[in-house]
């Protein structure tokens, strides 16, 4: 297995967001990568960095309109008076057909959906490698090899096309996905992180050339709230090619598996021949946010299930937050996933 990661990534240093309307310090802080690369040393896997691919490959997944805030807001928005230090929102449209605004407030509300993803001096920096990482990653399985690890930080698979939320900024998981499907490939993207990847089926959802599975917590009562529900399935040419399975809060290993399996079988019914692993880790039981009950043995055998598939696959960092056993949590997860690659030969 590869691993891909860049020291730029380090640089996006996020204050604060709101939980029911009130300040705290945001749990997607930088040293989120100490912990997972000490991980990933344990484990072995030699780290390299991802060469610059350019904007390219950002493009084919999110709209030019985006890319040009993400790189410019914080300028301006420093620039109104007693504004603060990091792009926040406070208005938002009622549709995403509503006026593209010129004023920089305006901007920031149609393009960041929630509190939950401030813009600071070097976002952008931090979002694009992050990005670069997941090109880099998708390159190396392409070429080869087998499996690639992309330890993306910030994460992405709350970004739409146009839209950054929950932390998210660029979709990574849908950019290696697209990656793929350039190469002539067929990919599927198996999300497993606490909550519903729901930037990734915004993106896909009238695609039926790109298979998305989501197994999350159950959005009634949890983070995004709006996406996620069992019965979006797709649009248009999409349809049928979307896949939520939600679970009750409070959910451990059995549970979480027993879902996966559904999401295998509509892997293979699709004939995917690349997985994109949206490897969140904050399904564990110790996790800052709390949803699920996953235990650190669980994710070995979420690994070690996915490998079953035999797909060569691109493995992108989603969640994962503070806690002892955050870097335990990846070597189970990677580990079972080699474990089961090993098995299959």
């Amino acid at each position: 297995m590869r691993a891909v990661f860049h020291e730029a990534q380090r640089l996006h240093d996020p204050e604060r967001f709101l939980v029911r309307g009130s300040p705290q310090p945001s749990p997607e802080q930088p040293a989120r990568i100490d912990a997972l690369l000490a991980g990933v040393h344990q484990l072995g896997l030699v780290v390299e960095a991802p060469r610059d691919h350019g904007i390219g490959p950002i493009a084919a997944v999110h709209s030019a309109d985006y890319l040009g805030f993400l790189q410019t807001i914080h300028g301006e928005w420093q620039g109104l008076p007693g504004a603060s230090a990091e792009v926040i929102p406070n208005v938002h449209p009622d549709r995403r057909t509503a006026t593209y605004p010129d004023h920089p407030v305006g901007r920031a509300g149609y393009h960041q959906a929630d509190t939950a993803c401030p813009i600071g001096p070097e976002t952008w920096q931090s979002a694009y490698w992050s990005a670069q990482t997941a090109v880099a990653a998708a390159d190396l399985v392409l070429a080869g090899a087998p499996a690639a690890y992309a330890l993306c930080r910030p994460p992405g698979h709350h970004a739409y096309a146009d839209m950054a939320g929950g932390f998210c900024f660029l979709n990574n998981s849908a950019i290696a996905a697209v990656r793929c499907l350039a190469a002539g490939r067929r990919p599927v993207v198996l999300d497993v992180d606490l909550h519903h990847g729901n930037g990734t089926q915004g993106v896909f959802y009238a695609r039926g050339d790109v298979l998305t599975v989501s197994v999350h917590v159950d959005p009634h009562g949890f983070y995004p709230f709006f996406w996620g529900h069992a019965h979006e399935r797709g649009e248009a040419a999409g349809l049928g090619s979307n896949l939520n399975l939600p679970l009750p809060l409070g959910t451990g290993d059995d549970g979480f598996l027993l879902a996966l399996g559904r999401g295998i079988e509509q892997i293979r019914s699709f004939g995917a021949d690349v997985l994109v692993l949206a490897a969140g880790l904050d399904a564990f039981a110790g996790d800052p946010f709390g949803g699920l009950e996953v235990t650190t043995e669980g994710f070995r055998r979420i690994g070690g299930m996915c490998a079953e598939l035999g797909l060569p696959t691109v493995i992108v960092q989603e969640g994962g937050y503070l806690c002892p056993e955050l870097g335990d949590n990846l070597v189970t997860l990677l580990g079972g996933f080699r474990d089961g690659q090993a098995v299959r030969g």
